[in-house]
């Protein structure tokens, strides 16, 4: 199963959200993606993913962008499950700091207010060791203009990493790492030409 978790002010109708849920249902992996609006308070956001954890029926594979990949490292180590990173928050009571106060969603133009409390629960989720680097992929492009993507790159030293230049916040080549992202979840039949 892949829980793709999105990012701040993001949505399920993101580019990368709907891309990999069209290319798993091509391949016949439909039944194993599950991606649904995530609550704007974080507690309420991580309780909703745990949910889905504890109700799948197959091992989980998180796959989170920017806010969702701060989310995804934490529970991957709360819960000893893979997580597949693209341009993550690192340390997302920082990067958000400045965007306390109300918010607009990019997708639905809802507006949320963002408050100092969900600052404290996001300090609370930060992962400052990880206990098991093969339980994660790294995907950043060096042109992210929102995030320094150096900053993950060292976060998740000894992990698995793609790091591409150029691009920007979005990952402008997602689509061509689709396939390594199943793969590394190990929940479909693909299989990538080894090299070397």
């Amino acid at each position: 199963m892949i829980i793709y978790l999105h990012g701040f002010r993001s949505s399920p109708q993101s580019y990368k959200a709907r891309s990999l849920k069209q290319h798993m249902e091509s391949l016949g992996l439909g039944s194993l993606f599950w991606c649904e609006a995530l609550p704007y308070s974080p507690l309420d956001a991580i309780a909703l993913i745990e949910t889905q954890i504890a109700a799948s029926s197959t091992p989980v594979t998180l796959v989170g962008s920017s806010l969702g990949g701060y989310y995804a490292t934490y529970l991957a180590e709360k819960h000893s499950i893979k997580a597949a990173l693209i341009n993550p928050a690192v340390v997302a009571h920082l990067s958000l700091a400045d965007y306390v106060g109300p918010q607009t969603n990019l997708y639905t133009n809802e507006v949320f207010d963002f408050s100092e409390a969900h600052i404290d629960a996001l300090r609370t989720m930060e992962v400052t060791t990880l206990s098991t680097p093969q339980h994660f992929l790294l995907l950043v492009e060096t042109g992210d203009e929102v995030l320094d993507y150096r900053q993950a790159v060292e976060k998740y030293k000894g992990c698995e990493q793609v790091v591409l230049e150029g691009g920007d916040h979005s990952f402008t080549q997602f689509d061509a790492y689709r396939d390594q992202i199943i793969a590394f979840a190990e929940t479909g039949p693909i299989h990538l030409p080894t090299t070397g």
